[in-house]
Parts: C-alpha cells; structure tokens; sequence
C-alpha cells in the first residue's frame, strides 16, 4: 500500500491509464504544468507534448477538441478547472456528448472523460464554489463519479477513463490535501457501486465526495449517543446503486440524506423518492435531508459556514428521526 494524497490520485490515475492504452491523452488549461490543484504533475515530463497538451483559456474549445478526438478514436481525459465552469460549454456536453451515441443509433460512442475541481468550502465564492452533478444527473447519456477518498479517486478515474461512454468526475477541491493509503498495481474501481463506510441498525446515512466524510464524523458522534448508522457512500450518481441504499434503508427504517448542493431539485430529491417509493413501509420516520443553503455561496467563512453542510447538522437531524412523534400526530412515515 502507498499513502496518497487525493490530489496525487489523479495524477496516478492518469499516470496507470496512460501507460496503459496509448490512445489516452488529456487535455486543459496549465495542465503541463500540473494545473493549479497540482493533479497533473509530472505528466507532460512522463509521456510529453502530445499527450498532454495545454489548451487556450476556452471551455468550449477544450470539450470540443474533446469530442473530436474522441470521435476520431482517442480516449481524452479534458479537464475543466472549475466545475462552474460547464456553464460556458454546457451545450457541448449536453445537446453533443450526451447524445452522440443515440442520435448515430450506436453506430458512435465517445469513450472521454470531463474531470475537475468540484464544490465548496475553501472561500473561493460563489462563481468557484458550486457542486455542480446536479446539473449532470438530469442530462441521459452522461454518467457521474464523485469519489470521497484517495483510492476510490485512483479506481473510478481508472474506470472512467476506460469506459466507452462519457463519464463526468467531479473532484472535491476540499479534499485534495487528504491522504490515505491506496493500493499497489493496477487499481480500478467499477462505477454504479456504493460503499458501505460504516454499519448500524439504528439509521442510514448517505453521502457523496465531501458529504460522505462528513456523514462518516457524524456517525462518530451519533455513536457516543448509542445511536449505531449505516454510512452509505454513493460514490457515483449514475449509475446509481439503488439496490445498496434500499438495501441499507429496508434494514434500519430511517435515513439522512446528506448532499453538499442546494435542496431544491438536489439529487437527495432522489434518493428520497426512491426510498418513498420502493421501500415506504419500512420506515419508522420520515425521509431526513440535509443540503447546503439556496444562496450563492459567501467568501468570507463565518458566512459559507453557516450555509454549508456540518456533521453538526447531520447529527441534528438523525437525533430528531428517534424523538417519539407528539401526542396526535400522524404516525405513518413520510417525506419532508
């Protein structure tokens, strides 16, 4: 096992698929130089100009010249530095991308990646801090990767880089600095599977990428109150294992969603009306969800603190799942 850090899982990833298949290139801005979160370190160095190659300031030229040599028959990782910025070649991504292999009835398929810094937490504000796979998990034809840890960012890179559809990989700028111990060799982590982080009969909790952690110290503290959680990290929005989190939910009648975007049309919103739907009568308490505030995001921390997503708010709410319902109230299981 080495220890890595988040950031160097990237470029580890990208450093095993590369030596791997030759038709592997990446392209973005400063990326020759190791990008400005430093994931791409040493790669320029290692498999030269050709592979890795440094593109104008333009979003809508990188996903496009992506599109391109994916048709042409490379496997392009494209990095977009900043996951608000899909905003400015969102059309590429969603109206072309998406639905190349559909529109050519298969005859096409586009085996390319679209990575980057994803979320908040840092002060880096509104126009720089937003989780954006919201946008992605409503768009067919796109799949979504969010990891929460070093080896999960060195596996489902891997396995995004391999696949033949185009896959999204939002990367947590929050959680670069981490380090963790992640394996020897080859590693690749299948998309669609769920990890079970941590076990209890008590509730569930889920996350992805930076709420996953934040439900693993949330489960700490609910442990020193004798409550025992499930912790459920999704890993990847689509394919989404629905199976681990009804699964999870069937077993301990109560769940907390916990997801770092705002809670309007968030993709918390379905996983509760998946549980609602598949799994209503084994709940003993309504559907808990815990986002992020519905306002741009602050710079100054005391403001993006109090709108962010906290084990505090996670414990908050799985202690209000066990309160005894009041005297008249309605006691079958419900949505918020």
């Amino acid at each position: 096992m080495a220890q890595l850090t988040y950031r160097q899982a990237v470029a580890a990833a990208l450093a095993q698929e590369m030596e791997r298949d030759p038709r592997v290139v990446m392209l973005g801005e400063d990326i020759s130089s190791g990008g400005v979160f430093k994931t791409t370190l040493g790669l320029r160095e290692r498999f030269g100009e050709r592979r890795v190659r440094d593109t104008p300031i333009s979003e809508q030229a990188i996903v496009g010249a992506a599109m391109g040599a994916a048709m042409a028959g490379l496997r392009p990782v494209a990095e977009i530095m900043f996951s608000d910025f899909y905003a400015t070649c969102w059309d590429q991504v969603v109206n072309e991308i998406a639905k190349a292999r559909y529109m050519t009835g298969g005859q096409l398929s586009l085996p390319l990646v679209i990575r980057g810094a994803n979320g908040g937490g840092l002060g880096f504000g509104s126009q720089h801090s937003q989780a954006a796979e919201n946008w992605a998990m409503c768009v067919p034809g796109l799949k979504i990767v969010s990891p929460a840890h070093p080896a999960d960012m060195l596996g489902l890179l891997a396995a995004a880089i391999r696949d033949d559809d185009p896959v999204l990989v939002f990367e947590h700028k929050a959680l670069y600095g981490g380090k963790a111990d992640c394996p020897d060799g080859e590693h690749v982590v299948p998309l669609g599977q769920a990890a079970l982080r941590r076990t209890g009969n008590d509730m569930t909790l889920i996350g992805l990428g930076l709420t996953a952690g934040t439900c693993e110290r949330a489960a700490d503290t609910l442990a020193g109150h004798g409550v025992a959680a499930d912790v459920l990290d999704l890993r990847t929005l689509v394919p989404l294992d629905a199976a681990a989190v009804l699964a999870s939910v069937r077993r301990t009648g109560r769940i907390v969603i916990v997801e770092e975007n705002p809670g309007q049309l968030g993709w918390g919103a379905s996983i509760a009306a998946l549980v609602a739907e598949e799994a209503f009568h084994h709940l003993v308490a309504p559907v808990a969800r815990v986002s992020g505030g519905n306002v741009p995001l602050p710079v100054a921390a005391p403001l993006e603190a109090e709108v962010s997503v906290s084990p505090e708010r996670v414990v908050a709410a799985a202690l209000g799942l066990l309160r005894p319902a009041p005297a008249g109230s309605i006691s079958a299981p419900g949505l918020i």
